[in-house]
């Protein structure tokens, strides 16, 4: 695999939009990557070869501009429903056949990805090691006496080997990023509810996400963009979109454990390599600001030892009930625990919870970040089996606190350790903040010089980020306030700054309204139900911003608007009560051709 195949999403997506590749031969060239691999314990079930290359040759019909992910191979993991797959949570006698794609891989698929398979797993997502399933154990990417982390053992290796460079994980105590930092990968785990969790298999539903494995920040952030919005199918969905990327912040501070908190089971080079991490973010300009991990550490105990157990126990009583002996063993001794738990026990350990959340909430206070190990040390797979248990729970040392106390996180590889063992940290924050953590994590990535995943590929140069000041907010415009319409002086008389021209994601349609001046009124529609909608971008200040918005009358709104490049902005949207009268211009592909042909008419 020579470093100058693109190998990254953002390297193959320019690729294919530049003609130089195809989408159907960077398909064919993963599954020769599968083949040449040569490790069947990677994927439960792959797609056949020629129906992938088919619906890549499909895409060629389509605007390239308008998919995101136009024409990258993805694996998800084997709890995640895709259409055309069995789902198995890597327990054959729990398998079932979905009647639909979950919401995550619907909207990976509308962003163009070619979903090529469902990758192995810890058997219902119990575990950090990799090695609890009936289907074998995916070799770890980068030393192969090594577990390969889990539970998302399958997604993370398939990243690390270089097979796909986007795979879907899930992440409830950790599963998204020990895998990551054990194959010299990027872990992204949401904030709670950002991705739907409709369509997945749950371990704890209450703390489950689905998480995105990649080679780097960017390309994670991207995947983060295109699957990121409120789903009425899931009630644990929020309303959080993915910020803009913003460049390193002037002031950084970072919080890092008091002296002699830190736990590596005597693991000098771990020690060692996470001192190193501190070290490059001081140089990068970050202040480091010590903090109480106690609290953290009691939060993690709760996991397992307290009532969230139950949770896992839902989800397969019945199976346990009727087909003991088709769970993992490991499995079937954690989750069975789960069943003697009481409601009294249960409360008790919301309320405890409740306060630690508070105590977290402080240590948030004047801090914008936690820098973290992903985990304590690394295992081999013979330890592993020789003490399933314990050494299963050292490595959620850093993780399983984290979900509980509603963080979104970003495992992000550190450095390569002299015995080969590759050390990652974690960056974690209060949830909203995964725009700040995808900032400052690229960063840090990209001044580690490290090759990315396990074939020596290099890093390629961080993309340039657009150019605003600290105080601007984007807005996106569709109608009259485009440059050189009717209201764009409105803009301009706020000091306004054009900043690009670009287009929607393709699930918006646009209507023409009956008003004075013309305008006109963007809706988003279902995935797969609109199109492309050309846009511009300008910037306001945060004063000018709110004087603009507070003048816009009805039916105008500002929402969220989803880019075709994955990224989301503040923009113009329509009340859907308006559109009655009003008449469909989607086909225009925009409001200024529309005008344009209304002038002559």
């Amino acid at each position: 695999m020579g470093a100058e195949q693109p190998e990254t999403i953002a390297a193959i997506v320019a690729a294919h939009r530049a003609g130089t590749l195809t989408p159907a031969q960077t398909i064919a060239r993963t599954y020769q990557r599968i083949r040449d691999h040569s490790d069947p314990a990677v994927f439960i079930s792959l797609r056949d070869e020629k129906d992938a290359i088919a619906e890549a040759e499909k895409l060629a019909t389509k605007e390239p501009a308008s998919l995101p992910l136009y024409g990258v191979p993805v694996a998800v993991k084997d709890n995640i429903d895709a259409l055309g797959f069995p789902t198995t949570a890597a327990c054959p006698a729990f398998a079932y056949t979905p009647a639909h794609d979950s919401t995550a891989v619907e909207r990976l698929r509308a962003a163009g990805a070619i979903i090529i398979g469902k990758t192995n797993l810890d058997q219902f997502a119990t575990g950090l090691v990799g090695v609890r399933s009936p289907y074998g154990i995916p070799r770890n990417a980068i030393r192969e006496d090594l577990v390969p982390g889990g539970s998302s053992s399958g997604s993370a290796t398939a990243v690390g080997a270089g097979l796909v460079p986007l795979s879907l994980g899930t992440d409830t105590a950790g599963s998204g990023r020990v895998p990551a930092m054990l194959n010299n990968i990027v872990g992204l785990k949401p904030s709670l509810g950002m991705i739907s969790t409709a369509g997945l298999v749950p371990a704890c539903r209450t703390l489950d996400c689905i998480s995105v494995f990649a080679l780097t920040v960017d390309d994670a952030a991207l995947a983060l963009s295109v699957m990121a919005g409120p789903d009425h199918a899931d009630p644990f969905s929020r309303d959080r979109p993915l910020g803009p990327l913003t460049q390193f912040p002037a002031n950084l501070r970072l919080g890092v454990p008091r002296n002699g908190q830190l736990i590596f089971f005597g693991d000098k080079k771990a020690e060692a390599a996470y001192g190193d991490a501190l070290k490059r973010w001081t140089a990068l300009g970050a202040t480091l600001v010590e903090f109480d991990l106690e609290p953290l550490y009691e939060t993690a105990r709760l996991l397992y030892e307290g009532p969230w157990v139950a949770e896992r126990y839902l989800v397969i009583k019945d199976l346990l009930a009727s087909a003991p002996d088709a769970i993992h063993p490991v499995t079937r001794e954690i989750t069975a625990a789960g069943a003697r738990l009481t409601a009294a026990e249960t409360f008790a350990a919301l309320y405890r919870l409740q306060g630690l959340r508070k105590i977290a909430e402080r240590t948030f206070a004047n801090i914008d970040s936690l820098v973290l190990p992903t985990a304590p040390t690394a295992y081999t797979t013979a330890q592993v089996l020789a003490n399933p248990i314990e050494l299963n729970s050292r490595l959620g040392t850093y993780t399983n606190f984290v979900n509980l106390l509603d963080l979104c996180g970003l495992a992000v590889p550190a450095s390569m350790r002299a015995d080969g063992i590759p050390f990652g940290i974690t960056l974690l924050a209060p949830a909203g903040r995964d725009a700040l953590l995808a900032s400052i994590g690229r960063v840090f990535h990209a001044d580690t010089k490290l090759t990315v995943g396990a074939k020596g590929v290099a890093q390629p140069a961080l993309a340039p980020l657009p150019a605003s000041g600290a105080d601007e907010i984007p807005i996106a415009v569709v109608g009259a306030h485009l440059s050189g319409m009717a209201l764009n002086g409105e803009l301009k008389a706020l000091s306004a700054k054009f900043v690009e021209a670009t287009k929607t994601a393709a699930d918006y349609r646009l209507h023409a309204l009956n008003t004075t001046p013309p305008k006109p009124g963007l809706l988003r529609v279902a995935v797969g139900k609109g199109a492309s909608i050309e846009l511009e971008i300008w910037s306001l200040s945060a004063a000018a911003f709110g004087k603009f918005v507070n003048a816009i009358p009805a039916p105008m709104a500002i929402g969220t608007i989803r880019l075709a490049d994955g990224r989301s902005v503040k923009g113009f949207l329509v009340e859907p009560e308006a559109l009655g009268e009003a008449r469909d211009i989607t086909a225009y592909g925009g409001w200024r051709k529309y005008m344009a042909e209304a002038a002559t008419a």
